[in-house]
């Protein structure tokens, strides 16, 4: 009987330390990432909403020497709200105009040459500057017709609410410094074919520039008229499943092992995930396993199109009746895209889920590179994996979920080893991916493996 007793003893014991073994790790919050978050202003975002309007167009297609009307008005202060952000930490930000001359389209929303600007101001990174991370609003509007230059298009959420809080990150973000560079950037040229966006992704493409991740904020205005939606406090995040870059060597690979919700853009969009419900309990991530809206496309597109990782952010009930129309009132029913329709805490809560995302991403070592699955026959899972660059990686940690599973559910700190054999669980009942961890706790996205005999 004693014996029995101890056999069971044993066997709890056994399953006990499996068990620690499959639970997902407890991140703390970084103390220094939630007084962040506390700073970012509801009302200071909705001054900026309002002067963006103020300028009466946006359209790309509208004037660009008027100080008070048009995108080039727009352009100049956005210009200048950085450079005074920069000014008030030291200098701390690269501001540039990428400018660029786009020749006519053939969707005709760009009938003759016009120059586009984007303006950009970077925060170099301080251990990994190469390492670079990209987060965009558009400042472009548009009323009914893309090609309406004259028309009032006062673009309030499209994009007012996405330009001012990728201003309102740069202003607390810019207090700090981060191990890799965070990239704030407000594009025009969107309503006529993602055209800003389209040349900073491929100008970053050609020169082989290491953007490891990029969000785009688009439509995050919380509209009003929703406000009672039981879905009011998330906030969308689309990322693409196939990548639009795969090659048809790649396509083959993936269609043998699986792994069609597992490109590097829903990592990045699972990240986002476990950091709002890590620093944002309240207001969720929900994540959309499509590359955008119905039939519909963002400026994160280029940078995907292009081998990037990149996602979308945008509310959960859009509202066309204030997006893409005239400013009138018909049947007594307001139209257009005014900022009384614009929840202005609402876009302080997503600017909070991009900061505190960025943040993380900025301070953890990147991704894991060349990771692999030693394909073999077994029931054990082999994983190897390059080591990181970063100095201060402590180690790494093998993440699996089942093969239903939506988010990693399990997760195993190994040491600082690049490579692991997973006992008794097979790659053929289990999805799996590795991710790097440094001295102070900060986790890399996730690297999904590839087979290799």
């Amino acid at each position: 009987m004693k014996s029995k007793i101890i056999f069971i003893l044993s066997l709890c014991l056994c399953v006990s330390v499996v068990n620690s073994f499959a639970q997902k790790s407890k991140e703390k919050p970084n103390a220094e990432i939630a007084k962040m978050l506390k700073e970012v202003s509801a009302k200071r975002i909705e001054t900026d909403i309002r002067k963006l309007v103020s300028f009466g167009t946006r359209n790309t297609l509208s004037e660009q020497d008027n100080p008070t009307r048009g995108i080039g008005a727009a352009r100049d202060w956005i210009f200048s709200e950085f450079q005074r952000i920069s000014n008030d930490c030291g200098n701390c930000l690269t501001v540039e105009k990428q400018t660029f001359l786009q020749q006519p389209t053939a969707n005709k929303r760009v009938a003759q040459p016009t120059t586009i600007t984007n303006v950009v101001a970077t925060l170099r990174g301080i251990q990994n500057p190469d390492r670079i991370y990209v987060v965009s609003g558009h400042y472009d509007s548009m009323c009914t017709k893309p090609d309406d230059a004259k028309c009032d298009a006062p673009g309030a959420n499209d994009d007012a609410s996405g330009t001012a809080a990728v201003i309102e990150m740069a202003r607390v973000m810019s207090k700090r410094r981060f191990d890799a560079t965070i990239i704030f950037m407000t594009v025009a040229g969107e309503e006529q074919g993602l055209l800003g966006a389209t040349y900073f992704a491929e100008q970053a493409k050609q020169k082989q520039i290491n953007i490891e991740a990029m969000f785009t904020n688009d439509i995050i205005g919380g509209v009003t008229t929703f406000k009672n939606s039981p879905e009011r406090n998330s906030v969308r995040v689309f990322s693409e499943g196939v990548p639009s870059s795969e090659t048809e060597q790649e396509a083959g690979t993936r269609r043998s092992v699986g792994g069609e919700n597992d490109s590097a853009s829903r990592q990045l969009a699972r990240f986002v995930k476990e950091t709002a419900d890590l620093y944002s309990p309240k207001f969720r991530v929900a994540m959309i396993y499509r590359r955008d809206r119905y039939g519909r496309g963002g400026d994160h597109i280029p940078f995907v199109e292009r081998g990037f990782s990149a996602v979308r952010f945008t509310e959960p009930n859009e509202d066309y009746d204030h997006q893409h129309q005239n400013v009138r009132v018909e049947n007594g029913k307001q139209y257009g895209d005014l900022p009384e329709f614009v929840d202005f805490e609402y876009v302080a809560n997503v600017a909070r889920v991009n900061a505190a995302s960025l943040a993380a991403l900025a301070l953890a070592p990147a991704r894991p590179k060349n990771v692999v699955i030693v394909n073999r026959l077994g029931n054990d899972t082999e994983l190897k994996w390059d080591a990181n660059v970063e100095t201060d990686v402590t180690g790494y940690e093998i993440v699996w979920r089942d093969t239903t599973g939506a988010v990693w559910t399990n997760s195993q700190f190994v040491g600082n080893l690049t490579n692991f054999v997973m006992k008794n669980m097979s790659k053929d009942n289990y999805f799996f991916g590795v991710r790097a961890v440094d001295k102070d706790g900060n986790r890399s996205p996730v690297s999904f493996p590839k087979p290799v005999r």
